[in-house]
């Protein structure tokens, strides 16, 4: 049987992405995917050399939707203040379930090399909009790690202990409060 070539890289990394917010790492496999897709298993070879390769494509695709892209966005936004309100606002505005499976397959080196660049952009991303509120490095870092911090306890506190944090959106909103000094003048 011939491959699949309609069926181009992306969707496979999309659908290996989508399989891994469902089950995780363990869940990129090729033939669950190739059944879902409706392919067969040569579809696959012809765009990937193996599941590590694929594995590797769902996780590029993570950062590029969901690390670069957010910051990319909120970057455009002139104003600190906002700016920092539009950051916290994308890192409430879905249900985390992806951001938490990455962090739960990190024994992955490309899922762990993943998270780091993600921590590490989304913080130096939370300390310039700090230092440009105003406050000095030493504080907009510190600041930082307080924010990406809240957004890794509420993901972990949504999964775990659900109830406890009621309407997402009044506990976002009062993060946001915390966190983000009023404007001057």
């Amino acid at each position: 049987m011939t491959p699949d070539r309609s069926l181009d890289a992306e969707r496979w990394a999309q659908a290996a992405l989508e399989a891994f917010e469902q089950g995780g790492a363990a869940a990129v496999a090729v033939e669950p995917l190739a059944r879902a897709l409706g392919v067969t298993k040569g579809s696959f070879y012809w765009h990937y050399k193996n599941r590590q390769a694929l594995l590797a494509a769902a996780v590029a695709r993570w950062e590029r939707l969901h690390v670069d892209a957010v910051l990319d966005a909120a970057a455009t936004i002139d104003d600190p203040h906002q700016r920092l309100s539009a950051i916290l606002g994308a890192a409430s505005s879905k249900p985390p379930s992806i951001f938490l499976k990455m962090l739960e397959g990190v024994q992955e080196p490309v899922v762990q090399t993943a998270v780091t660049r993600a921590a590490e952009l989304r913080v130096a991303f939370l300390e310039r909009a700090f230092r440009d509120v105003g406050l000095t490095p030493a504080t907009a870092h510190r600041q930082a790690l307080l924010a990406y911090s809240a957004y890794i306890g509420r993901a972990l506190l949504g999964r775990d202990a659900p109830g406890l944090i009621g309407d997402e959106r009044k506990l976002a909103r009062h993060i946001a409060q915390q966190l983000i000094p009023a404007p001057k003048g």
